[in-house]
Parts: structure tokens; C-alpha cells; sequence
């Protein structure tokens, strides 16, 4: 029995058994067994003979978006309109065979766009390219998830599948689960919150199916059988995503309005050009990209030339991007904006700095 009937085995098994107190157990173990049989399939296997092909692609510019969709929802054209880049878009699937990557340019910001080729059912199991597709999807800083607005949300529900099978966890934060495997001293288990889905017993059963029998726990929050699972795995990734439903120029104004109020959610039509500047706006958000300045003694600042970093960036971190010898150097700053009580402010190494700031460094 190979390793995809063993998975489908267990999947209609969790279809089939209701979710009570009594099966808890049962269930938690077949999840366990499911993601252990899912991360075989993701592994490549030793026999294999010479490498597949990859989608080579250098990371460049200040952030990395990635475009996942099914064939023929837009992805082309979506790029071909942001960049100067022009990727062949046609009216039949898979016109995108390979990884093309485009350049927004946003707010002094240079954002990699990548166009990837249209991901059918199955793709986690590695159908049409699929496994390639996603193994990129994986080193981008956000997805934008092309759906068609004319398919309802079928697209959505299949593609948050085929994601979700391959470790890679949409607009959700990591658990806050502190797990620790140890030489010996069996199963320490703690909570600071009431636990309402995982028990100890349950844990215990779950970490005997990853062969650990000395380990550490600690529940920080509420977490399901799945985070716990995720925590032990160790290899998920969690990403932001913008769901863009492209063609709102062929639906009703009421499903537009239905699909606009949705969470994550943006309405876009490529063919009308509608809507794409919102889009760039929602995207700067989910990247978390701020533009500082930087000023030299006695001069106006410099607004041509903007440094970008991510939200939450300190002055250290300003300064090893300018050079990496700076830090050592550093006496203090001037930093005039939004994040000083007054301007200028003198600050020092541990200051935070927000969008559109102006920095003055000086050395010792």
C-alpha cells in the first residue's frame, strides 16, 4: 500500500467518525499519522534518480509576493499590468509554464512579483508541477491567492487545501506552544490557560506516534490536536494572504459587495483595470514595509532615496543596513517623525522607527 492510498485511508476514516469526547483520541492519533505520511510525500525519496527541475528564481528587491492560483483565473495578465514585465496570458490553461518574475514598484519600495504556472487538484502530490509551484510559494513574504469571482468559492476551498497539506498555514499566527524533547525524565506537561481540545493523555498518545517518550510541554493558549502537531513537525510556514478575486466585472454588484466584505479578501477585474490601486495599498499593508530617510549635518533630508525595512525595525537596524561597521561607531541619533515625542529627538540603538521617519546618525 503506498504512501497516497494510506493517506486517503486515513482521510475518509476522519470523514467517517463523528467528533465526540469518546473519539478525541482516535481522531488526534489519525492526524498525527496523517501529517507524518504527508511529510514522507513532501521528502524526496533516496531512489530517486537525477533532480526534477526547480523554478530558479533570485530573491531581489525588498520583499517577495508570490501568485498561486488555478490556470486561467488571470495571473498573467495581473502581472503584465503591475510590472513592466510581460508574461504570455491567453484565453486557454496553462499558458505559464516556468516561474516568471516581475518588479512593482511602490512607495520607493521594489516589490518581486512571481507569476507561477496554475496549480491543479492534487498538486501537493506533485501533479503538474505542483510541487515546484508551492516549494516557491513557501520563500515568498506574502501570497496573493488569483481566484476567479465567477467560480464561487470552490477555487478557494481546494487551494487552501492543497497549501494547507504541504505545511504552509494562511493568515494564522504560530501556536504559542513551548515543546522541548529531552534525553530522559518521560513527559513533563503544563498549562497557563484551560485547555478545552487537547488533554494530557492525548498529547501523550501524539507524541508516541512521533516516537518521543521524554519531551517538555507547555500550552501558552488553547490550541487544537493540529497546532500541536504543527509545533512538533517543526517545518510549517505562516504566511499572510490576499485573496484577489479577479473578473468582478462579469458577477452582480451584490456578490462584489459579498466578496469585498470578506476577511484577507480584495475585488480586482485585470481586463478593466478596476480596483488595482486598492489592491497595492492592501499589499504594502501585508508586507509590513516601512520608507525611512536619511539626513546628513547641516543638509535637507534625502526623500529621493528611501531605506526600506520591516515594521518594527530599531535604529541598530538601520544602521547595519547602511554599513555593517556603523553600530560599533554609533553615539546617537536624530530621528524626526511619527514614532519621537518631539523632533528631533535624540534616541538611542533600541528606538523603534515608523513609516516615513527621517534619521540623522552621528558617529563617535
Amino acid at each position: 500500500m503506498g504512501i497516497l492510498e494510506k493517506i486517503a485511508e486515513i482521510e475518509k476514516e476522519i470523514s467517517r467518525t463523528q467528533k465526540n469526547k469518546a473519539t478525541e483520541y482516535h481522531l488526534g492519533l489519525l492526524k498525527a499519522k496523517l501529517a507524518k505520511y504527508r511529510a514522507q510525500l513532501l521528502e524526496p525519496s533516496k531512489s530517486a534518480g537525477a533532480k526534477g527541475e526547480g523554478f530558479d528564481v533570485m530573491k531581489s528587491g525588498d520583499a517577495r509576493v508570490a501568485l498561486i492560483g488555478f490556470p486561467s483565473v488571470g495571473k498573467s495578465t495581473f502581472l503584465s499590468l503591475m510590472t513592466s514585465t510581460a508574461s504570455e496570458a491567453a484565453s486557454y490553461e496553462f499558458t505559464t509554464l516556468t516561474c516568471i518574475p516581475g518588479v512593482i514598484e511602490y512607495k520607493g519600495a521594489n516589490i518581486q512579483l512571481l507569476d507561477l504556472p496554475g496549480i491543479i487538484e492534487g498538486a501537493a502530490q506533485g501533479k503538474g508541477r505542483g510541487r515546484q509551484v508551492i516549494a516557491v510559494a513557501r520563500t515568498a513574504d506574502v501570497v496573493i491567492m488569483m481566484l476567479d469571482a465567477t467560480k464561487g468559492d470552490v477555487q478557494r476551498a481546494l487551494l487552501e487545501k492543497e497549501l494547507e497539506s504541504v505545511g504552509i498555514r494562511l493568515n494564522r499566527t504560530k501556536p504559542n506552544i513551548y515543546f522541548k524533547p529531552k534525553k530522559g525524565g518521560g513527559l513533563s506537561y503544563n498549562s497557563t490557560v484551560p485547555l478545552t481540545q487537547c488533554s494530557e493523555k492525548l498529547v501523550q498518545l501524539i507524541l508516541h506516534e512521533y516516537k518521543i517518550f521524554n519531551a517538555e510541554v507547555l500550552f501558552r493558549e488553547d490550541c487544537t490536536p493540529d497546532d500541536f502537531i504543527d509545533v512538533i513537525v517543526g517545518n510549517r510556514v505562516y504566511m499572510p494572504c490576499l485573496y484577489v478575486y479577479n473578473k468582478v466585472d462579469q458577477i452582480s454588484i451584490e456578490e462584489v459587495d459579498r466578496l469585498a466584505r470578506r476577511p484577507h479578501s480584495v475585488v480586482i477585474s485585470c481586463g478593466m483595470k478596476l480596483n488595482l490601486d486598492y489592491l497595492l495599498e492592501r499589499l504594502w499593508e501585508y508586507l509590513a514595509l516601512i520608507c525611512l530617510y536619511t539626513k546628513k549635518r547641516g543638509e535637507r533630508p534625502d526623500f529621493n532615496d528611501a531605506i526600506i525595512m520591516r515594521r518594527g525595525a530599531s535604529v541598530e537596524h538601520v544602521c547595519h543596513r547602511i554599513h555593517r561597521t556603523l553600530a560599533s561607531q554609533f553615539k546617537y541619533a536624530l530621528v524626526w517623525g511619527t514614532s519621537t515625542k518631539y523632533s528631533p529627538q535624540r534616541v538611542g540603538l533600541t528606538h523603534v522607527m515608523e513609516h516615513e521617519d527621517v534619521i540623522q546618525i552621528v558617529k563617535k
